[in-house]
């Protein structure tokens, strides 16, 4: 019997006892099924060993085992356009009516004439607007039900199915993976945070409280004498780059030991993780596959990952992922074939 094969079987007979036997570890002895047996699956499967196994000198106690991941394009489809832009210009075809200005005013024009081409010429200043015109002054339980209504009827544009559907399987796989092994997972991702707490536990087992994003201000107020939260025009953190290393430490408070990421937007996050005081575990996930999902140019407007990055990646002795050769399934329904 193989070290690995051990190793597995230990841990089902141990979370057994108490009665929280994750699918992916009862039925099988692999834990990755849906991932081929690749180099980057080796080095995931030798570090939670490494990091779990007590008496290894990289032991790492439960409460320090925090890993964390980016969303979108990390754990499901980015590609054409991130899924909040799109929740985003549904809203503003949804309440042009409110805004004739629109008609002739850009962004908004871009977006009511569906030409996302030229939209993303505006960047990131073109999208807070959009979002700033189209989020504010809600209450944060009118925005959670009109997110929750969105994700129960938008499709994919390509795949036509909602996108709750279009998970990554491999990656649920390992977040169950790291979870059935005493890690807390987080997701850290420019997304907006209340967008993406109402579907992060549905979707990956991850609660709202795990969920660190870009974050608007909220005011407090009384409508009709009832205590209410109402969105603000006010950015209050950006959560890419940068932003994702100073809001783990901010929102965490833990620097993570495991971390995965797909795009030039999550550089800082691996940077940080790799400055961990032990073994520590660096991943990216390469879009290079057109006929099952996508693949990326280098210089994408969405999930941008240039050459810099990859060589970056190569440097520092981080995995990448392919999810051409290293995945045997893209999507939690099936091959993704449109």
């Amino acid at each position: 019997m193989t070290i690995r094969l051990w190793r597995n079987l230990l841990v089902t007979a141990v979370l057994g006892l108490c009665g929280a036997v994750p699918p992916a570890l009862a039925q099988s002895p692999d834990p990755l099924p849906s991932w081929n047996d690749s180099a980057v699956k080796t080095d995931i499967l030798d570090f939670v060993a490494r990091v779990t196994t007590d008496g290894s000198p990289d032991y790492v106690p439960p409460q320090d085992r925090i890993a964390t991941f980016d969303n979108d394009g990390t754990l499901w489809v980015e590609q054409p356009l991130y899924t909040q832009f799109v929740f985003v210009i549904d809203r503003v075809k949804a309440v042009s009516n409110q805004h004739p200005e629109w008609k002739t005013k850009e962004p908004f024009k871009s977006a009511l004439d569906g030409n996302t081409e030229k939209l993303l010429t505006y960047g990131e200043k073109g999208a807070i607007a959009l979002i700033t015109a189209t989020h504010s002054g809600m209450t944060t339980v009118e925005f959670n039900d009109t997110v929750g209504d969105w994700l129960k009827t938008a499709k994919h544009p390509r795949f036509k199915r909602p996108y709750t559907d279009l998970t990554y399987k491999p990656m649920i796989e390992l977040l169950e993976y790291l979870r059935a092994n005493g890690f807390t997972t987080f997701i850290v991702s420019g997304g907006g945070i209340e967008f993406m707490r109402a579907y992060t536990e549905q979707c990956y087992g991850i609660p709202p409280w795990h969920v660190v994003g870009s974050a608007g201000k909220t005011e407090f107020r009384l409508w009709d004498a009832s205590p209410t939260l109402v969105k603000l025009p006010d950015l209050l953190f950006f959560d890419d780059g940068p932003g994702k290393a100073e809001g783990i430490n901010h929102y965490i408070g833990r620097q993570p030991i495991f971390a995965f990421g797909n795009s030039i937007g999550d550089k800082e996050m691996l940077e940080w993780t790799a400055n961990c005081k032990g073994l520590c575990f660096m991943g990216l996930v390469h879009h290079d596959d057109a006929v099952r999902e996508y693949a990326y140019e280098p210089d994408s407007d969405v999930g941008r990952f240039p050459v810099t990055l990859m060589e970056h990646a190569e440097a520092n002795a981080w995995d990448v992922v392919s999810m051409k050769n290293d995945w045997k399934t893209i999507f939690s329904w099936g091959e993704g074939r449109p």
